[in-house]
């Protein structure tokens, strides 16, 4: 649907920074996934404790490929995981891996007014903002952008859910997705960094 696919205007991210400050998130404007991915190395110190929910703008800007090649300074919660046969010691892991001093996800549709909408199947990847880890990284392209929360569920229905279906079954998972829990992000209440890195180009779901 191409409303979901256009970079929103000067004018509404001017607006849109400043009320996300209101909300204590942190915004960073860059123009391309390259500066992107050199906000995430900014923001995250050497030796860091960090951990990824499941995004495709990760992937786009090259951040995932960083991590598969052990080229950083951080510590991947997640190395275990992947390397890990047995399920249950697997689950024990994905749950433990909320707890990394960086979580470093995207977002499914942000609105104007700052709100931030982040879809799962399991929820898993939605805990680490909810509450537990320290600090946050939200990458977004700023297609995302959306009027109203109205809105944005709509495209979390309409446009994120059919992509993201057709991306699982096209890795072999026949059933494709199944949304199971919708987070609003309203504000951040607790001394914890927030941060969302809005870039202007069409990056993910």
């Amino acid at each position: 649907m191409k409303k979901f696919t256009e970079l929103a205007s000067e004018a509404v991210l001017n607006t849109l920074v400043e009320n996300l400050k209101k909300r204590n998130i942190i915004p960073h404007r860059v123009a391309t996934k390259e500066e992107a991915l050199a906000a995430i190395k900014n923001v995250i110190p050497e030796n860091a404790e960090i951990a990824t929910g499941s995004s495709e703008t990760l992937h786009e800007i090259g951040f995932i490929e960083i991590l598969k090649q052990k080229k950083h300074p951080w510590k991947n919660f997640k190395d275990n995981l992947f390397t890990e046969v047995d399920h249950l010691k697997r689950e024990e892991l994905r749950r433990e891996s909320v707890l990394a001093d960086y979580n470093i996800q995207s977002v499914h549709a942000i609105t104007q007014s700052g709100q931030l909408i982040i879809a799962s199947g399991m929820g898993n990847q939605i805990a680490a903002i909810a509450y537990p880890s320290k600090h946050i990284i939200l990458v977004a392209g700023t297609q995302k952008v959306v009027k109203d929360l109205e809105e944005g569920i709509q495209r979390i229905h309409d446009y994120v859910i059919p992509l993201e279906n057709e991306r699982m079954k096209r890795i072999g998972f026949k059933k494709g997705t199944t949304l199971g829990k919708i987070l609003i992000f309203e504000k951040e209440t607790r001394k914890r960094d927030i941060h969302l890195i809005l870039v202007d180009e069409v990056l993910g779901f």
